[in-house]
C-alpha cells in the first residue's frame, strides 16, 4: 500500500462483533478493494467531494465487545441466514476481518441490563468490571491509547453500535462533569456502559458517536466533558428505516395542512437487536426514540402507536407497516399506508462509515461539543437542529459547503 496522503484514522466500534459493525467493516474493505461503488454512502456524493475526508485505505478498525464469535464467521452467518452479500464479497473481505479480530478487546457489562448480559461469553469479563466505574473507564482508555499508538493514528473516532440498553432514570443523568466524576467514584454508579464508553473517549480527547438509543453522551455533564477536553460528539439512534420515512412524510402533511389523527407503526425483525429489544426495558428506550418525531414535526400530538416484535425467521430483514389516518378538506378522512423492508445492518453500515469520516474532519477542524449538522443521521439528534429530514440534510450540505469555502 502507498503511504497515506491523508491523516490515518482509527474507527473504534463499541459492539464490534454485531451485525452493523461487521457490515461496516465489510463495506470498508469492499471500498478499498474496488468491490463497492459508493451507493448508500453520503460522503461519496458531490457536496462532499472536495472535503479532505479520511481515505478508505487510511482507516484502521478496532473495538470493544462482550462476545467472542470470529468476525468472518459472523459475516458468513449474515450472508447465509439473511441472504445478503455476494459470496465473492464475503470471501474477499475475510482476510481483513481476520486482521480486525486481533484488535477487539473486552467491553463492559456495567448496567447493560440482564438481556444484554446474557449475550456475554467472555468468562473473565465480570472480573474486569471492577468497582468503582472509574476503573472500567481507565481500562477502556488504555485499550484506546494502545490501539492509537500501535497503528500510529492521527485520530480515533469511538462509535457505539452496541445493543440498546435500558435507559436509567433521568434523576441519575449528571448535569455537570463534576457530578459525573462523583458518580464514577461510587461502587453503585448508575451510569450505563454506553456512558462509560463515552466518558472514556471524551476524557481522552477522542470524538464519540452514539448510533444507539442508549444514554451515551446525552447528559449535560458529558457534553461539558467534551468541551473541557476540546473534542466533539454526536447521536443518538441511527435513522435508517421507518423513522427516516416518517421524517420525510410528516413535513408533507404539515405543509399541506392535512391533519394527522393517528399514526401507527408495526415493526418486525429477527436479528440480535430484535432479541435484545424483546425485553420490555430495552424496548422502551427504542420506542421513546422512535415516537417523538411525528409530534415534533407536526407541532401537535396525534394518537401514535409503535410496536417492535422479534420474529426470528426474518434474520436481519426488518419490515415496518405504517398506517396514517388523516383528515383532509371538508373533514374528509383519508389513509396512507406504506411497507418498508430492508436489511437492518446494511442500512446502518454506510452511515457508520460516513459518520466516522465526517466526525474525524470536524475534530480536525477544532469543533467541540455536540455536532448538530449531523442530525440527519439520527432519530433523536442532540443539539439545536430541525426535525424534518430535508431540513437536516440541507444543514449538513451547508456545513460541507462552508468547510470547502474556507
Amino acid at each position: 500500500m502507498n503511504p497515506p496522503t491523508q491523516p490515518r484514522l482509527g474507527l473504534w466500534l463499541i459492539g464490534a462483533r454485531g451485525g452493523v459493525a461487521i457490515s461496516a467493516m465489510a463495506g470498508l474493505a469492499a471500498q478499498r478493494l474496488g468491490l463497492a461503488d459508493g451507493v448508500g454512502l453520503v460522503t461519496e456524493s458531490p457536496p462532499f467531494a472536495r472535503l479532505p475526508l479520511p481515505a478508505w485505505g487510511d482507516i484502521v478498525v478496532g473495538g470493544h465487545d462482550i462476545r467472542t464469535a470470529p468476525l468472518a464467521d459472523e459475516l458468513e452467518r449474515l450472508h447465509r441466514d439473511s441472504r445478503v452479500l455476494a459470496p465473492q464479497l464475503v470471501a474477499a473481505v475475510r482476510p481483513e476481518l481476520e486482521r480486525i479480530d486481533a484488535e477487539i478487546r473486552p467491553g463492559t457489562l456495567w448496567n447493560v441490563g440482564p438481556r444484554i448480559a446474557q449475550l456475554c461469553d467472555l468468562a473473565d469479563l465480570p472480573a474486569l468490571d471492577q468497582r468503582p466505574a472509574r476503573a472500567i473507564v481507565e481500562r477502556l482508555q488504555a485499550d484506546l491509547a494502545a490501539f492509537r499508538a500501535r497503528h500510529e493514528l492521527d485520530e480515533v473516532v469511538v462509535l457505539n453500535v452496541a445493543s440498546t440498553e435500558p435507559l436509567p432514570d433521568q434523576r441519575h443523568w449528571p448535569g455537570s462533569w463534576a457530578v459525573a466524576e462523583q458518580l464514577l467514584a461510587k461502587p453503585d454508579c448508575p451510569l450505563p456502559a454506553s456512558t462509560l464508553y463515552a466518558i472514556a473517549a471524551l476524557d481522552a480527547g477522542l470524538p464519540y458517536v452514539n448510533f444507539t438509543p442508549s444514554l451515551g453522551a446525552a447528559p449535560a455533564g458529558i457534553d461539558e466533558l467534551a468541551r473541557l477536553r476540546g473534542t466533539c460528539h454526536a447521536g443518538r439512534d441511527g435513522k435508517t428505516g421507518e423513522t427516516l420515512l416518517k421524517s420525510v412524510l410528516a413535513p408533507m402533511f404539515a405543509a399541506r395542512r392535512l391533519h394527522v389523527m393517528s399514526w401507527v407503526g408495526h415493526n418486525i425483525f429477527g436479528n440480535l437487536d430484535g432479541r435484545v429489544l424483546d425485553d420490555p426495558a430495552n424496548k422502551q428506550a427504542k420506542l421513546q426514540s422512535k415516537d417523538r418525531l411525528v409530534a415534533d414535526i407536526l407541532g401537535y400530538q396525534p394518537q401514535t402507536l409503535i410496536s417492535i416484535e422479534h420474529v426470528e425467521s426474518l434474520g436481519d430483514w426488518k419490515t415496518a407497516w405504517d398506517h396514517i389516518h388523516f383528515r383532509g378538506f371538508l373533514d374528509t378522512p383519508m389513509t396512507l399506508q406504506f411497507v418498508w423492508q430492508g436489511c437492518d445492518s446494511l442500512l446502518a453500515a454506510p452511515l457508520v462509515l460516513d459518520l466516522a469520516r465526517l466526525v474525524a474532519w470536524a475534530r480536525r477542524r477544532g469543533e467541540t461539543g455536540v455536532l448538530p449538522f449531523l442530525a440527519s443521521f439520527f432519530k433523536s439528534p442532540q443539539g439545536d437542529a430541525p426535525a424534518a429530514f430535508a431540513d437536516q440534510h440541507r444543514m449538513l450540505e451547508a456545513w460541507a459547503a462552508a468547510q470547502q469555502a474556507e
